[in-house]
């Protein structure tokens, strides 16, 4: 629809403000074709109008929710995928992590340290538990906790459905 049709049809319906009310008047008595057209617009909305709404029958609802009744209810479609898929890309996985890991042992050199007949083993606690490794250890343990507060939860929510 051009503009100009909208515009004939809001002034027809009635949704236009004053000035665009103003505007569309002037157009329809110095502009034959607009004249025209909103001659033939106002044809269409008085034969609208006179129109009969078909109703449907007072039994419609019923007859409809009959007919959905007898249908069967739609099942959720369970799709089966290949074995063969999975095993593909799984292995295709593998292969890329052992060419990777082989690569980084083909270019790294390995080399021994020389072991001393002395070897002396001081063992001092203030240095292996710091708070760092304190934090991670029970933020590990939080987690592991959640995990398994989690999977009790679902166990019993299981066997009470």
């Amino acid at each position: 629809m051009n503009t100009i049709d909208q515009q004939l049809w809001d002034y027809i319906d009635g949704n236009l403000n004053e000035t665009q009310r103003k505007s569309i008047e002037e157009k329809i008595e110095t502009d034959i074709s607009v004249k025209l057209q909103y001659e033939e617009l106002l044809n269409f909305n008085t034969a609208f109008n006179e129109m009969e709404l078909d109703e449907p029958s007072m039994s419609f609802t019923r007859n409809v929710m009959d007919s959905v009744a007898l249908e069967p209810a739609p099942v959720s479609l369970k799709t089966k995928v290949d074995n063969r898929i999975i095993y593909s890309i799984g292995g295709f996985f593998v292969v890329s992590l052992m060419a990777l890991l082989g690569y980084v042992f083909y270019n790294s050199t390995f080399t021994m340290p020389d072991f001393s007949r002395y070897l002396s083993v001081s063992f001092e606690i203030d240095k292996v538990i710091t708070p760092t490794s304190l934090y991670i250890f029970l933020g590990i343990d939080l987690v592991l906790g959640l995990i398994y507060i989690d999977y009790f939860l679902r166990k019993k929510l299981n066997q009470n459905k």
